[in-house]
């Protein structure tokens, strides 16, 4: 009887100390966090990235979608870098194979080990790379908190259920984002980040040919801009890259949002955002506005809500010498 009456007590202080603990790893995460330990940080990944973007601008999109590949699977510690001898990573996983830019974290990396040998870790390079090639193409800038630390396990299974795939409804967004932590708002700012970059085919070939509508068409995409994308794509088709916001590619802004209202957004995924009331309402507001409106606001507060999912912070995995093998 004495331990039946406890256990109510004992369940109590341990979700107490789950909260503090959680509470806890958060709070180490902050805004200039290297400022006594490497106070250059942030200046030699700017430095590294401006000199990228010059050369290579069509790389933002990648590098913007590495952070969110990143910390939603096992939270945002570069696990998404690692490499296995076997394949067996989660860049060789199916949902990571578009990726591209990891040269360039090798590059900020090496930079940032001449200058602070140890101190920065990988997870805090992506975090601060996403930022900067979102102002490099005329985005929003925001404080990136920083305080990572870098796990030591990738599997190639996990982004494939734990990634939000671009054929997934609005019931699956909202369920895989609130699983991270992530809000309804978080999910349909975040899906902006669709406004640089480029998309293979394959990620959506299925509404142009193998769909519920006239000809195997999704009925969710607009005729004319089906003809557009057939013109592009032929069946079978893997290699050829489409633009995801056509006409403003390179330049981070919202005419995203004007186009998913116009039933042209490219992923199925960009389409569901208007099957939910809150989505829906949201990119109405967006594709009404003039050039920015809250939209960049909103997006530098969604990418630091992003930011610490599942941190390790503290004493918690390591700060790998090099980004693509643990220590």
């Amino acid at each position: 009887m004495a331990s039946s009456k406890l256990s109510p007590c004992l369940i109590f202080i341990q979700i107490i100390f789950l909260v503090f603990v959680f509470n806890s790893a958060n709070a180490q995460l902050k805004v200039g966090f290297y400022k006594d330990t490497c106070p250059k940080a942030e200046a030699i990944v700017k430095k590294v990235m401006d000199q990228v973007m010059k050369v290579a601008p069509s790389l933002s999109g990648p590098l913007l979608r590495m952070h969110f590949h990143d910390c939603f699977v096992r939270g945002c510690e570069a696990s998404v870098l690692l490499n296995s001898s076997t394949g067996q990573a989660e860049k060789d996983s199916p949902p990571n194979l578009s990726l591209r830019g990891y040269q360039v974290i090798d590059r900020v990396k090496t930079a940032l080990e001449k200058e602070c040998p140890g101190v920065v870790s990988c997870a805090d390079i992506l975090a601060i790379v996403a930022r900067d090639v979102t102002v490099a193409t005329m985005g929003p800038f925001w404080e990136v908190e920083t305080g990572r630390r870098d796990g030591r396990v990738s599997n190639f299974s996990e982004p494939l259920t734990n990634l939000p795939p671009f054929f997934a409804n609005i019931s699956q967004l909202i369920s895989m984002f609130r699983s991270k932590g992530l809000s309804v708002k978080d999910l349909v700012v975040l899906s902006g980040g669709h406004t640089i970059g480029t998309s293979h085919c394959s990620s959506f070939s299925s509404r142009l040919y193998n769909s519920t509508g006239k000809d195997g068409t999704d009925p969710t995409l607009d005729s004319e801009y089906i003809e557009k994308l057939k013109n592009k794509c032929k069946v079978g088709d893997q290699t050829t890259l489409v633009e995801m916001d056509p006409g403003s590619v390179r330049t981070f802004d919202n005419s995203y949002y004007t186009l998913v209202a116009k039933r042209r957004g490219l992923f199925q995924s960009d389409a569901a955002l208007l099957d939910n009331s809150e989505t829906k309402a949201y990119v109405k507001l967006q594709s009404a506005s003039t050039y920015r409106s809250t939209f960049f606001k909103d997006f530098g507060v969604s990418m630091i809500n992003m930011g610490r999912v599942e941190v390790l912070t503290g004493k918690a995995g390591e700060i790998r010498k090099v980004c693509s093998r643990v220590n």
